[in-house]
């Protein structure tokens, strides 16, 4: 569909990204536009004069739009270097960095849950400290979609370096919402972009292109150089056939295929499954089968994102007259900015509020929660143990958990099913039931990009280390010469102009640690204390002192936590008491004036002492209190 730029932009929104970029001559303007487009040329003109500034970012429809080259023959000298913040080696903290010339772009900047040895950490995200650091260069971070390993990190990011938000309009509305927890939505910028459109940041280039993916509205990246373009392809799964939106952009990809693709970046993940990934649409028969021989209540359990599945319960629950209600923060709030923009289609009294659930038979319930990963916390989670104070599963009762199972999440998902099925529901889920598919590329879907795209040089991204490798094999096997297939570390350069690709020096960059309020200031001793404290437990030795003498006037007292139970235990805490009282009279009477002193000898004797006994180390924490 032909698109000129004053049909998706509004007039506030496209002035405002012309104050973003570096000065360009109107005559230069002028020519980059096709002739034919006056319209087009006219509002670029008043929107020059009206804000008396000689600034540009021109959005255009497609490259065609631009028939003859905007580089000088000495720009074809220039580097293009792609710097890996996050998300190579690993799945989730999605960010890759470009810079070209004067110009600097970061595509996704999202987060990552933390491994189980990060005690009480919430959330690990990129370190910006190179951006951070050419803070004039960077133009914008665009978001290729709506997921939280994509996006998440921007909270913090953008307190740090507020610059535009570049990303589809669902991407925008629910990063706006997230923002404002954080009171950044009325300071920050986001300009919203649809497929087959163009933007310059600067002097690079950027033409979005269409990818299916479990969420809506999701783009890669084509960036233009002179010496042909950069594809970064996010994530994506090619679907002919999607819920909603158009198919997947094979003309798109294709296309710059043609035009020259000097690497192409392409999501790992699903590298380890053969064939296509299912359409999303191949759920809706078996999904149909679970909702008709369903005798009671159904709770339908997925991501908060998925809005293709959502639309697929909305119309399932029409076709066999239930009503749908929805519990969940994340879930309301993506379904309730889904439908303002026309994502989904919900029918008039088909969605109920959960207050009214008790005026509704439970034949003729849909219940749909988050939750699918067992989080302790979610409603699912607290409708399996019988906690949640609107919803009670019942004997009869349907469970679907429509996502996969995350690595690192079996122990409480498979905890979460148990205390379902003792509660008498009948739960469905992936391995058992055909009610997932994935939103990320199987092995022939790579092929095709790789076909399509024909790219010089292949750089997998997202994805653990042997997706990575395995992407390369797959690669080999379709003619690619190893040599031009690059497998990155977060950190590690790769420089690209018209002669070739290269290594260049690796960036020391770090995971930043989000704990509470707390963003990058957990060191590693507080870690290890986490760590010893949930493997040993606690000793704590309590002494009461006369402050004018030094002299012990109470205790020593022994209190235990989570190493021994103190009751059954009682012969040898009161070994430990001695131990303590030892120590405290074996320090000089100086000694006895600096309570430092006395906590060292305190905590040194009776370490040794509790591990001859017991061969444990558990945290020592001596106190001494004046009196």
């Amino acid at each position: 569909m032909s698109v000129h730029p004053h049909d998706f932009v509004p007039r506030s929104t496209l002035r405002s990204v012309f104050l973003l970029f570096p000065y360009r001559s109107t005559l230069s303007l002028f020519k980059q536009l096709p002739y034919g487009r006056i319209s087009g040329l006219r509002l670029c003109c008043e929107l020059l004069r009206s804000d008396s500034m000689m600034r540009q970012a021109l959005v255009t429809e497609s490259p065609e739009v631009q028939s003859q080259p905007r580089h000088s023959h000495a720009r074809r000298r220039e580097k293009i270097r792609i710097i890996p913040l996050g998300g190579v080696g690993e799945v989730g903290m999605n960010m890759m960095v470009y810079e070209y010339g004067a110009d600097i772009f970061a595509v996704d900047c999202g987060h990552m849950f933390p491994d189980e040895d990060l005690l009480g950490v919430d959330l690990v995200i990129p370190d910006t400290t190179y951006l951070e650091e050419r803070r004039d260069r960077v133009r914008a971070v665009i978001v290729t979609h709506a997921h939280d390993d994509h996006m998440g990190a921007l909270p913090y990011f953008l307190k740090k370096l507020p610059v535009p938000v570049i990303g589809p309009p669902l991407a925008c509305e629910i990063l706006r919402e997230r923002l404002a927890e954080h009171g950044l939505d009325q300071t920050t910028q986001f300009i919203p972009v649809s497929p087959g459109e163009t933007i310059l940041l600067g002097d690079v280039e950027v033409e979005f292109l269409h990818v299916t993916h479990s969420v809506p509205q999701s783009l890669a990246l084509a960036i233009h150089l002179p010496f042909g373009s950069i594809v970064h392809s996010s994530d994506y799964k090619i679907d002919t056939a999607p819920i909603y939106g158009p198919p997947f952009d094979f003309q798109g990809f294709a296309r710059c295929g043609e035009r020259g693709v000097v690497a192409l970046l392409c999501d790992s993940t699903n590298v380890e499954r053969e064939g296509r990934t299912p359409p999303e649409r191949s759920l809706m028969e078996p999904l149909d089968r679970i909702f008709a021989m369903a005798p009671r209540s159904i709770i339908f359990s997925c991501f908060a994102s998925a809005l293709h599945r959502i639309q697929i319960v909305l119309d399932l629950a029409l076709r066999h007259r239930k009503k749908v209600f929805v519990t969940g923060l994340n879930m309301a709030r993506n379904i309730a900015i889904a439908e303002r923009l026309g994502i989904l289609s919900i029918p008039t009294d088909h969605l109920l509020d959960l207050s009214e659930l008790r005026r509704v038979a439970p034949e003729r319930r849909v219940i749909l929660t988050t939750g699918s990963q067992g989080e302790p916390l979610s409603a699912l989670s607290r409708m399996a143990i019988d906690e949640h104070k609107e919803i009670k599963i019942k004997p009869g009762d349907t469970v679907i958990l429509s996502s996969r199972i995350i690595p690192g999440n079996e122990r409480m998902i498979y905890a979460m099913i148990n205390h379902l099925f003792r509660r008498g529901a009948e739960v469905f889920y992936e391995g058992v039931a055909n009610v997932h598919v994935s939103g990320h590329a199987y092995r022939e879907d790579m092929r095709t990009l790789i076909a399509l795209c024909k790219p010089r040089y292949l750089i997998p991204i997202h994805g653990e280390f042997r997706h990575l490798v395995l992407h390369k094999h797959l690669a080999e096997e379709a003619g690619m010469d190893p040599d031009k297939i690059f497998l990155l570390q977060n950190g590690e350069v790769l420089e690209i102009d018209a002669d070739g690709a290269a290594r260049a020096e690796k960036l020391n960059v770090s995971r930043v640690l989000v704990d509470g309020d707390e963003v990058g200031s957990i060191d590693d001793i507080v870690l290890r204390d986490r760590r010893r404290l949930s493997e040993d437990g606690m000793v704590i030795a309590v002494l009461v002192v006369d402050r004018a003498t030094g002299q012990l006037v109470a205790g020593p007292d022994i209190v235990s936590r989570g190493f021994l139970f103190m009751d059954e235990n009682e012969p040898f805490f009161d070994q430990c008491k001695t131990v303590v009282k030892r120590a405290f009279d074996d320090c000089a009477q100086e000694g006895k004036q600096e309570w430092s002193v006395v906590k060292e000898a305190v905590r040194a004797k009776l370490k040794r002492y509790i591990k001859s006994e017991t061969g444990r180390f558990p945290y020592i924490l001596p106190v001494v209190l004046e009196i």
